[in-house]
């Protein structure tokens, strides 16, 4: 007995929906992303990546030769969500460009997000350091465009306060470097290190006192 449909529509019906390109990928990627969020790097594989995609694990392998290209891409993504809430915090800021004071304010916006980042989402901050990123290091995605990168945006916030008047343009160079450290090891030092287990009230006056002390050596 048959359905009534004529073949040629009956099995245009049955056959599996076509993906748009490049879903797969993105879909792998995404998926490595929310195994990052919850269990940091060691929990981003190809696997169980292909499962939540819901595609045959041999799919994986038409994007990434292994799990360390899915890993790089999932690094690559944490980095851009940590880049993005960094671009918020400093679009929070009122004031113009060069202004003192808010240029002030937009060096201790990228702090501020930097430790609410890491603190927020501790298995994508790990994500996003686990390997070593160009990205993380300020290469823009777009030469022509502003650099967002965490590293990108510390840096505008910097040239901003020479610009404002508030730092020496003899002290600039290289200045980002020992601030990065400062604030990306008391963020690993109370997310991951021994500070892990103290109390929230006292995370917070520690990520104060490295802004301050950021604060101090802009002087």
């Amino acid at each position: 007995m048959t359905s009534g449909r004529p073949a040629a529509e009956a099995s245009s019906a049955d056959e599996p929906r076509r993906r748009p390109r490049g879903a797969v990928r993105a879909g792998l990627v995404a998926a490595g992303l929310e195994l990052a969020r919850n269990g940091g790097p060691d929990a981003v594989v190809l696997r169980e990546a292909t499962r939540i995609v819901g595609v045959v694990p041999n799919a994986a392998y038409r994007h990434f030769a292994d799990r360390d290209e899915l890993l790089a891409a999932v690094c690559t993504a944490a980095i851009g969500e940590l880049a993005d809430r960094m671009a918020e915090g400093v679009a929070s800021v009122a004031g113009e460009y060069g202004d003192p004071v808010a240029a002030g304010e937009r060096l201790r916006a990228v702090g501020t997000a930097y430790f609410a980042f890491a603190h927020d989402e501790p298995g994508l901050f790990a994500t996003a350091f686990a390997l070593p990123q160009q990205h993380a290091y300020g290469t823009p995605d777009d030469a022509a465009g502003p650099d967002r990168t965490p590293l990108g945006q510390l840096r505008t916030a910097l040239d901003e306060l020479v610009d404002a008047g508030v730092l020496d343009p003899q002290r600039r160079s290289g200045l980002e470097y020992p601030i990065w450290s400062a604030v990306h090891g008391m963020a690993v030092l109370s997310g991951q290190g021994p500070l892990r287990d103290l109390p929230d009230v006292d995370r917070r006056s520690l990520e104060e006192l490295t802004l301050m002390m950021i604060r101090d050596i802009l002087k």
